[in-house]
């Protein structure tokens, strides 16, 4: 199968670049593929929102711009901070263009949240499913746009490039992406699915740890596919826990409580009913969110507690109930009434701030592939992302890459000879494995080590024994794949391994402590 465009991924970053490809090149055919629904990505579950600049009484740009860098612990790259929260406003008025919706006045006045991190109201949201309502009215557009084809239950297995091509000799500076060899879930099938331009959006890789606010797709895939093709990643060490995910007693995504609820007044206290936070930090519950993880988890080693406590119990409850209903919803699910008593809260694996190099068009070091969103390294967050500054990254980089490959589709200038000569997949060799129970034994132990080993604390001990502990697991992943028919279960192992990796590595090369990166030994 040939098309045009591929995208990888179908979120926010994924479904804005095909809309503007696919409305400025209406004769560009571009096919979307998602290992899960349509609708299952990482924005489906974002609830705090998009902040941007909209009240430039009380607000301005440099505010933003300032409280971006702060909270990067100023190791963001400046020039991609201020042309991202310039260009905001103009890229969320075409979401709501596109039928987004957010929460505003009778005079169509934004209602403004505060989250961690921010000096003024700034995120606009809707409700607590800001995620979900933006993932909706981008569906609604694409599933109108005729040249445009969204392939659900499509995995895809590895990026086609020079390696794929027989008696290619390689040149590791000069490496091209013909497409993706995917397979399609339903089938058992993989597909040569070859494009001109091919765009990376896969998300997160919230599941190389064992509890995530993630949803169960965020396996690392697109860093995967771009360190097996020889691409540039970095800045893999800072991984942002988010301090407030609701505590259960189970491994896997924990149900998240917003950022906004710290925001619209709500305390951490210590089980016993203590606050702590201003020992911590000025701003206390609404400092930036490495530092409130850090002072959780040290208030949770020295109190020998799973948890710790927000409380919600002098909040005004109608104004809650309006904001946050799918919040207090989950709360009460698991039998905890938010006006009543604490709500037990943990930090959890949330964002990763590196990822694939990118330019400012989102272009990465292999030709005709760009990425963008959570997958990516570009510069904004620097080693710690502010609060709802992701969904803000998206819609520019997908509007800033949509732009720089229609100008790549204009010229014409691809090497269709190339292209053509990609070979179909070869599955010689393999048989199908019955030993999915080892692939879930070494998921789980590789999510052991990352959360006991590479969390919100470090050490040179811990991360040289998580190295040794990996490469065992990568040693036993390499020899099933090398004898296995490839599936969605080994595919992800092999993605979460290579993350698990860069991370590891990543950590040992850091050499002091900036925003979500902490190594004890370094502060000593």
């Amino acid at each position: 199968m040939m098309t045009d465009v591929l995208v990888i991924g179908s979120g926010i970053s994924g479904l804005t670049y095909a809309l503007k490809v696919a409305q400025a090149l209406p004769e560009t055919r571009i096919t979307i593929v998602t290992k899960g629904n349509k609708d299952e990505s990482n924005t489906k579950y974002a609830q705090g929102g998009v902040a941007i600049v909209s009240d430039f009484d009380k607000d301005s740009f440099e505010k933003h711009i300032e409280d971006t860098m702060r909270a990067g612990d100023y190791m963001n790259e400046r020039s991609v901070v201020e042309m991202v929260i310039r260009q905001g406003p103009e890229r969320f008025k075409e979401l709501v263009e596109w039928g987004a919706r957010f929460d505003a006045n009778d005079k169509g006045t934004y209602d403004l949240g505060k989250e961690g991190g921010h000096t003024e109201n700034r995120v606009v949201h809707h409700k607590d499913i800001t995620g979900y309502e933006i993932e909706r009215s981008l569906l609604a557009m694409i599933e109108i746009t005729p040249n445009i084809e969204l392939l659900p239950h499509h995995y895809v297995i590895d990026l086609i490039t020079e390696h794929h091509l027989q008696q290619q000799e390689l040149n590791i500076e000069d490496i091209n992406c013909f497409g993706a060899y995917v397979l399609d879930i339903h089938t058992k099938k993989i597909k040569k699915m070859t494009a001109k331009v091919t765009l990376l959006a896969t998300g997160g890789l919230g599941h190389v740890y064992k509890n995530t606010t993630n949803p169960i797709i965020a396996t690392g895939d697109g860093i995967g596919l771009v360190y097996r093709a020889k691409g540039k990643i970095s800045n893999m060490a800072f991984v942002q826990f988010h301090p407030t995910a609701l505590y259960d007693d189970k491994d896997g995504r924990l149900f998240l409580i917003s950022e906004a609820v710290r925001g619209f007044g709500a305390k951490l206290r210590t089980m016993s009913g203590e606050k702590f936070m201003h020992f911590y930090d000025e701003r206390e519950e609404l400092a930036s969110r490495d530092i409130v993880s850090r002072a959780i988890d040290d208030i949770m080693k020295k109190t020998g507690a799973e948890y710790v406590g927000l409380d919600c119990r002098h909040l005004d409850q109608e104004k809650f109930l309006n904001y946050f209903p799918n919040i207090f919803q989950a709360c009460i699910e698991r039998g905890i009434n938010p006006f009543e008593e604490l709500v037990p809260v943990v930090p959890a694996q949330h964002y990763l701030c590196g990822g694939i190099d990118v330019d400012k068009d989102g272009a990465t070091s292999i030709h005709n592939l760009f990425s963008v969103g959570e997958c990516t390294n570009t510069g904004l967050h620097g080693a710690n992302r502010l609060a709802s500054n992701s969904l803000l990254e998206a819609l520019v980089f997908a509007h800033n890459a949509a732009k720089a490959s229609i100008i790549k589709l204009k010229q014409k200038n691809f090497d269709l000879e190339k292209i053509t000569a990609v070979p179909d997949w070869n599955p010689a060799g393999a048989s199908i494995s019955d030993e999915l129970v080892v692939l879930k034994f070494l998921r789980e132990e590789l999510q052991s080590i990352m959360s006991d080993l590479v969390s919100i604390v470090r050490s040179d001990f811990r991360l040289k024994l998580a190295l040794e502990k990996e490469e065992q697991i990568y040693k036993s992943v390499k020899k099933i794949y090398k004898s296995s028919v490839l599936s969605p279960q080994l595919s992800e192992l092999r993605n979460l391994v290579s993350c698990a990796y860069l991370i590891i590595t990543d950590s040992l090369r850091q050499k002091e402590n900036r925003g979500a990166f902490y190594n004890k030994n370094l502060n000593q």
